[in-house]
């Protein structure tokens, strides 16, 4: 019931109010699409917001709807430049579009990958690095990308980026593990593709009540080389969002053209502070 509900007030209420205040704010927001696998694999969550699989025909039919409707999807780093850089005041547009894709599974190569290169759409891919082999792996029954998959992506425009070594909840560990977990990846990946790896995606849900766990990181990102990174915080990512955790947009079979259009106009940000609340509350009954 609560995901019907969130749907509702999101393409009923909330998306209609973003549209009506799209140009009276001075700073731009980037919605930043998060997939994981386009497969039609069903689903083993109840609630349809962990769903990870978008079909591959309700995917290219978000394609298609990006190219007929004129949205520039452009790389992070490019969405990052507009956001803190100086042309932020200048470059407000409402069609800025940026495609990421978490942990790194073998259907980006063989589904998503022929889908974005029809379109001629680019996507950065996070990598889980003990995933990524010279052979195929998998994680929960689903494949993964080998490295001469990831070096033919690279060669045809598709950017990486780190999703730890093992895929860990870093919250659980201690600041060496962390550390260890950070750098190795990057650097394991740099070794692969024979390029600098600037971007950092936050496996499992973002941390944001705890300050202290959020500065930890920031500080070992930074002195690990990073630049920026995403995180499970909803909403479109703006220059508001610390740049090493920019909000995203979940996306997946869910997610027909209406509910998709919803999202991309600002719709959906809205649940931002319902997430964060539920975060501070559970924190607050779970601390002895």
């Amino acid at each position: 019931m609560i995901h019907l509900l969130d749907k509702y007030f999101t393409t009923t209420f909330f998306a209609p109010v973003a549209r009506r205040w799209a140009n009276r704010g001075s700073d731009i927001a980037i919605p930043v699409l998060m997939y994981h696998s386009v497969s039609n694999e069903p689903e083993t969550e109840a609630h349809p917001y962990f769903w990870v699989n978008t079909t591959p025909e309700r995917f290219e039919a978000q394609m298609r709807f990006l190219k007929e409707n004129n949205y520039n999807v452009i790389s992070l780093s490019h969405g990052v430049e507009l956001l803190y850089g100086a042309g932020n005041k200048s470059n407000k547009q409402a069609s800025y579009v940026v495609i990421t894709f978490d942990d790194g599974f073998r259907d980006f190569y063989l589904i998503a990958f022929p889908i974005l290169q029809k379109y001629g759409f680019t996507a950065t891919v996070f990598l889980p690095t003990d995933y990524i082999t010279d052979h195929t792996k998998k994680m929960a029954g689903k494949e993964h990308l080998n490295w001469d998959e990831v070096s033919e992506l690279y060669k045809h425009g598709i950017s990486f980026g780190s999703h730890t070594a093992n895929h860990a909840q870093l919250k659980d560990l201690n600041s060496e593990q962390v550390k260890d977990e950070i750098r190795h990846s990057k650097q394991i990946i740099e070794s692969k593709i024979g390029a600098p790896i600037d971007s950092f995606s936050y496996p499992f849900a973002f941390p944001e009540e705890d300050k202290e766990l959020t500065r930890r990181l920031t500080d070992t990102l930074i002195a690990c080389g990073y630049k920026y990174g995403v995180s499970t915080r909803l909403g479109r990512a703006s220059a508001k969002d610390p740049i090493y955790f920019l909000k995203r947009l979940p996306v997946n079979s869910r997610d027909d053209l209406t509910f998709f259009k919803a999202k991309l106009e600002g719709g959906y940000d809205w649940l931002h502070w319902i997430q964060l609340t539920s975060k501070v509350i559970r924190a607050k009954l779970t601390t002895p």
